[in-house]
């Protein structure tokens, strides 16, 4: 019970030693004139700047006068006048001197002061500095030290990344240290509450490089392609050449280079096309309404089947697309391996020979046929029929090289072999998306 009630009555001086400040200044009893000018003179005397103000009272009323050096020390006598019990009212007679020696005086024994201050606390301001820059250059040290990084993290870019933080941390400990060594430690909430406000002020001004930052370092652990990839990327087609800090870079079938930011390329839609080697082609033919559709697939599946770059697992079919008004439409499948064979020539000697084929075996591959409704009156007699030449056997043009086009593949490989000095986030060892 002793104790609570100690307790109870720190808890009520507390606040009243926090305001003692504003408190007013009481004289004992009940205050005379006498009394409030000895206690104002003793004030003023303890003062440096107010031992020249003279103190008059009469019935409560204070009346200061004298000299002093500005107007800021005139209104703080006045102010410690105003706070003394039982003092009704002041008045203000002091001389304002503004004089030069004055006011300059106290500046420059302030400045020695200062200055004495600062050169006894130069070997402690020298063991600060020692210390912050002896952790800043062991942190830059020991961020620099890639393979015992790369036992935690295999990624360059989380090298990278996990370099900086650590190059950070002990930046941030140096000043901490060096901080405590002056004895500012209260110093060390303000630094970190201005770099956090620093650092969200900064997010959101580089808020898309940030986001690019960001998305660079997910591409570079989901590997979503690998180098020498054939991809399309937001409707951008080309060879990946390699896949950076900021970027990722595509050689496009033309050979130029395309630089797509790395933030939209981690939204954008992917397609890939060397992630299966193999790849199916399509084309239509037309044939005759009169003619035999089911004859012509079979026709088209077997000339595609005598084709050595066209693979038979999965096999070459032929489906009936749709009846058109002149003919009907047939789709014809094949697959091929694209590391062997290109894409494209492939394609295109399949429909030369399933055409030259189809024509051969009497198919008919019509053109469109429009039916004209002519108004007025027609000759009656025989129009003069015109008789047509047979078309002349031409000799068969020679097959066309379906080898793989290698053209885009090897500049890729010869510019990932330059010492160009380029990070490559792309990493052949690491597991794909």
């Amino acid at each position: 019970m002793r104790h609570f009630i100690i307790l109870l009555f720190v808890s009520l001086c507390w606040p009243l030693s926090a305001f003692a400040q504003d408190a007013p200044i009481t004289v004992a009893g009940t205050p005379s004139d006498a009394q409030i000018t000895a206690r104002l003179s003793g004030i003023y005397q303890q003062l440096t700047d107010t031992h020249a103000v003279t103190v008059a009272v009469n019935n409560s009323v204070v009346t200061l006068s004298g000299h002093v050096a500005n107007t800021e020390v005139a209104e703080r006598a006045i102010a410690i006048a105003s706070r003394t019990d039982g003092v009704v009212a002041v008045q203000d007679d002091i001389n304002r001197t503004l004089g030069v020696s004055d006011n300059v005086s106290p500046l420059l024994a302030e400045f020695r002061d200062q200055t004495l201050e600062f050169i006894r606390a130069l070997p402690l301001i020298g063991a600060a500095l020692i210390s912050l820059i002896a952790i800043i250059l062991f942190g830059r040290w020991l961020s620099r030290r890639n393979a015992l990084i790369k036992r935690f993290a295999k990624n360059p870019f989380m090298v990278e990344l996990i370099a900086n933080a650590v190059n950070l941390a002990f930046i941030i400990i140096a000043l901490i240290v060096a901080l405590n060594i002056l004895g500012a430690t209260a110093l060390i909430g303000t630094v970190l509450g201005g770099a956090g406000i620093i650092g969200i002020a900064l997010g959101f001004g580089i808020r898309d490089t940030v986001e690019n930052y960001v998305a660079s370092l997910l591409l570079s652990i989901r590997q979503p392609f690998r180098a020498k990839d054939h991809v399309i990327i937001d409707k951008q087609e080309g060879i990946v050449v390699r896949l950076n800090t900021r970027a990722t870079i595509l050689m496009t079938l033309d050979g130029n280079h395309l630089r797509i930011p790395n933030a939209k390329v981690f939204k954008a839609d992917i397609l890939n096309y060397s992630t299966n080697p193999t790849r199916r082609f399509s084309f239509g033919v037309g044939v005759d309404s009169a003619d035999d559709p089911v004859a012509a697939i079979r026709l088209g599946i077997s000339v595609m089947a005598k084709l050595d770059f066209i693979l038979s697992d999965p096999a070459p079919k032929g489906i009936i697309r749709e009846v058109g008004d002149s003919s009907i439409l047939i789709d014809f499948y094949g697959w091929v391996d694209q590391r062997e064979t290109d894409f494209g020539s492939a394609r295109s000697q399949a429909i030369r020979d399933v055409k030259d084929a189809l024509e051969a075996d009497g198919f008919s591959l019509p053109e469109p046929i429009y039916r004209l409704k002519v108004d007025g009156a027609m000759p009656t007699g025989p129009t003069p029929s015109q008789s047509k030449e047979p078309k002349k056997d031409e000799p068969k043009s020679e097959n066309m090289h379906t080898q793989a086009d290698m053209t885009i593949t090897d500049k890729v490989a010869k510019e990932r072999k330059s010492p160009d000095g380029q990070t490559d986030l792309l990493d052949d060892s690491a597991p794909p998306e």
